[in-house]
């Protein structure tokens, strides 16, 4: 588009007019920007900013012929006030660049920043072309390695070398630089022995994902422990400069035991509001809680009052969620629906190791379910894929292990029952159920198989594949914010004593159990058929659109899954095979093969030597990588994260703790279970303050943004010149929205009662479009929250 431009020009000497388009990096900060935007963007006019033109053609003499001559510098001129459409916080400024016939066509533009304040660049406009804001080296076009003008492939160097940095000092908050450090900044044991956590990654015993190193100093009380950064009410934590998008979600948490006496006191949170008593809880609760928080869970009044926006799962009946039905229905089409899997041996057996744990096999037995197989027998019911499981056992059990225990599990059976007490053990069996899975959700199925797993492929990506690189451009939008958001999260959620550790029930044990499973993870496996396999919720079907038949048909989240991963990977497909013709292009794409050699055996460095890792030869292998890659950030993080108000909003459905045992026959709590059944239940699971502290967390972790760029879209309609990749970004985009009308009608058609069930809540999760705000639908580009 540019080489247009230039061609159309005659002569030596000509000007060309651009335009700017930059946010200042705290506008967010400020709460009255449109009234003093100017003010802050002063100092950045006349030479606080400088952009030349480096030519795509002519070598500098003066640099040995190895870069491309650099026109004059440009700078801002003046600030445009009528220009649309701008987001919050953006401005245009007015730029002239001299151009030269001696430049030759320019191929990219060198930016400086000659002033403190820092911006983001987000597009320069050269005469009605639009280059979308990469880097400081930016370019539409896409180049492999070895098809990029000569004058540019140092520049291109260059700028990889400097993400990389050089792996030493502390990164400072305008540093641009991308390098990998172990989880070692969770724990703080210069605040004693309870703040104490183990390293994650670089171990056998317990391997992790990378995290972006930040390069600060070690604690006092262990060389091995990053120290971390006192808690203000804004974070102030590293990660690379061009990662910070979002806004700040932070949290703190306080474990005060009070208690709600009945339901109808759960649900005033929702219904006029909660009022809680003025004194030393209410205090610490707003001194330990950063604004951010604050402002969410004080909505109003300004007098101490809780209110929320009612879940779905109580909006149409307050009493549905309690039904057997509904129980069994999330665990298919609820916040975590990818734990469920085909029995394939009866009673289940553990495969922990009995020397270590003792004998772990489940004690059910035929008599207990025999009256609910629908007339078949066990042998029956497994040879025709009848019997499914919701197994967190063996994540869990090492937990409560003692060491040296060698006598096993204390396991019992509990039965469905609907009155009296018989009736109120089995609504707490599960509610336990419900704890482990709420543990094994935020720890595994989201933080570790979403968060933790993407950021080496965002650290990878940055280090070894340049902007220009088309490799870089397909995957970008699916890294926005991620380590930003993963940063915060180490900082106030994850972290020892932390909110996670507070309101779930593995508490300090939380990261701990997440590298314990994540020995057992595995890139390919990722891929949903592939997961459904595993699982055997699915067996290879060639006649299928997706090579896979699921053996529950009223599967929603594997229904609505698989054509979005379908989607996902036809337009994978489509753009690889724009640059790549052929495998040998794919083994001689220098980029491309130190990219993946460094997330395997640094980002992913602890499974480093598992076979099952592509080894990145062949067009197919491409493909199937970056779809996972995609899946991951967008499809399967929406999946398990934005359904988590909607239905654990209301935590009497998805209780995060249980404060304690069982009721036994002849004790005091079990006597209670006769009295006051409610009341036993609230006493058992999570106390009113985590109550509150999670509900808050998870409303703002459920609620999209209003700038949020979704599956299908791009925040800059130009990101390439490409026209074959524009026409097969167009028609991924056209295909999603022919599977959302058809999720839609779905959930219209009585036949699929899976998608509504009895709390009559349709299954919107992998809808790839949304508005803002609290809407149970939507996929990101990103995991971002």
């Amino acid at each position: 588009m540019l080489h247009n431009i230039i061609d159309a020009i005659t002569g030596g000497h000509k000007k060309i007019k651009g335009t700017v388009v930059l946010m200042k990096k705290n506008v967010l900060d400020f709460n009255d920007f449109h009234a003093s935007v100017l003010d802050r963007f002063h100092e950045l006019l006349g030479q606080g900013v400088s952009l030349q033109l480096i030519s795509a053609v002519h070598a500098d003499p003066s640099e040995n012929g190895l870069k491309g001559k650099l026109g004059e510098p440009a700078y801002l001129e003046e600030w445009i006030t009528n220009i649309t459409p701008l987001t919050a916080g953006e401005s245009a400024f007015n730029v002239t660049f001299d151009w030269d016939e001696e430049i030759g066509v320019p191929g990219a533009f060198l930016i400086k920043n000659n002033h403190h304040s820092e911006f983001y660049l987000k597009t320069v406009t050269l005469e009605g072309c639009s280059w979308p804001r990469l880097s400081p080296l930016c370019l539409q076009l896409n180049y492999l390695p070895h098809e990029t003008p000569a004058p540019l492939r140092k520049y291109r160097e260059e700028e990889l070398v400097k993400l990389r940095g050089d792996g030493k000092g502390e990164l400072k908050e305008w540093d641009r630089v991308y390098d990998y450090a172990y989880y070692n900044d969770l724990g703080d044991p210069d605040k004693g022995a309870k703040y104490v956590r183990p390293v994650l990654g670089g171990s056998s015993e317990y391997p992790y994902p990378r995290r972006g190193r930040t390069g600060r100093a070690p604690t006092k009380s262990d060389p091995n422990t990053e120290s971390r950064e006192p808690l203000l009410m804004s974070l102030n934590i590293y990660v690379p400069r061009d990662e910070r998008f979002g806004h700040l979600k932070d949290a703190l948490a306080d474990s005060t035991p009070n208690e709600f006496d009945s339901f109808d006191d759960v649900l005033k949170l929702y219904e006029g509001g909660f009022k809680l008593p003025d004194g030393p809880l209410l205090e610490n609760l707003k001194k330990n809680i950063p604004l951010e928080m604050l402002k969410e869970i004080f909505r109003t009044d300004g007098e101490g009052l809780f209110r929320f926006p009612k879940p779905q799962v109580i909006q149409a009946n307050n009493s549905a969620w309690r039904t057997d039905e509904e129980f069994g229905r999330e665990m298919l089409s609820g916040v975590n629906p990818v734990i469920i899997s085909r029995l394939e041996e009866f009673p289940p057996k553990s495969k922990l190791d009995r020397k270590l744990y003792g004998d772990q096999n489940s004690t059910i037995t035929e008599e207990h379910i025999k009256d609910r197989l629908d007339g078949l027998a066990i042998d029956e019911a497994i040879e025709k894929n009848r019997m499914f499981i919701l197994d967190h056992h063996d994540a869990l059990m090492p937990l409560p292990h003692e060491e040296g225990d060698e006598f096993g599990a204390i396991s019992k059976v509990y039965s469905p029952a609907e009155h009296g007490v018989e009736g109120t053990i089995w609504e707490l069996a599960k509610a336990y159920v419900a704890v482990n899975d709420s543990g094994y959700h935020q720890l595994i199925s989201h933080f570790l198989n979403t968060h933790a797993v993407s950021e080496p492929f965002v650290i990878a990506t940055n280090r070894q594949l340049s902007v220009l690189h088309p490799i870089h451009k397909l995957l970008e939008p699916h890294f926005r914010d991620t380590m930003n958001i993963n940063a915060l999260a180490r900082q106030t959620l994850i972290n020892a004593g932390g909110i996670l550790e507070s309101t779930v029930y593995p508490a300090k044990y939380a990261m701990e159990m997440s590298s314990v499973i994540y020995k057992n993870w595995n890139f390919t496996e990722q891929a949903l058929p592939e997961d459904l396999k595993k699982r055997g919720m699915a067996v290879e079907d060639p006649k299928s659109a997706h090579g896979v038949r699921l053996l529950i048909e009223d599967y929603p989240y594997a229904v609505d899954g698989l054509e979005i991963w379908s989607a996902i990977k036809e337009w994978v497909r489509d753009y690889c095979s724009v640059y790549y013709k052929n495998d040998e292009m794919i083994q001689k794409d220098s980029e491309l093969q130190s990219w993946w050699k460094e997330v395997r055996e640094e980002g992913h460095g602890d499974l480093k030597d598992a076979t099952w890792w592509p080894k990145m030869q062949t067009r197919e292998e491409l493909i199937d990588s970056c779809t996972i890659i995609i899946w991951i950030a967008s499809a399967l993080h929406a999946a398990v994260n934005f359904g988590q108000y909607p239905y654990a909003g209301y935590l009497p459905n998805r209780p995060t703790v249980s404060r304690r045992f069982m009721p036994e026959e002849g004790s005091a709590a079990y006597e209670e279970l006769k009295s006051n059944p409610d009341k036993a239940f609230l006493k058992t699971i999570t106390a009113q303050l985590q109550t509150l502290l999670g509900i808050s967390l998870i409303e703002i972790l459920s609620r999209h943004s209003s700038d949020e760029v979704y599956l299908g879209q791009r925040d800059n309609h130009e990101w390439t010149a490409d026209k074959k990749a524009l026409e097969a970004f167009e028609k991924f985009g056209k295909k999603l929205a022919k599977i959302e009308d058809n999720m839609f009608d779905m959930n219209k058609d009585g036949k699929w009662k899976n998608r509504v069930g009895p709390v009559k809540v349709p299954y919107t999760l992998l809808v790839p479009t949304s508005a803002g705000g609290l809407t149970g639908r939507g996929i990101p580009n990103s995991v971002s929250i």
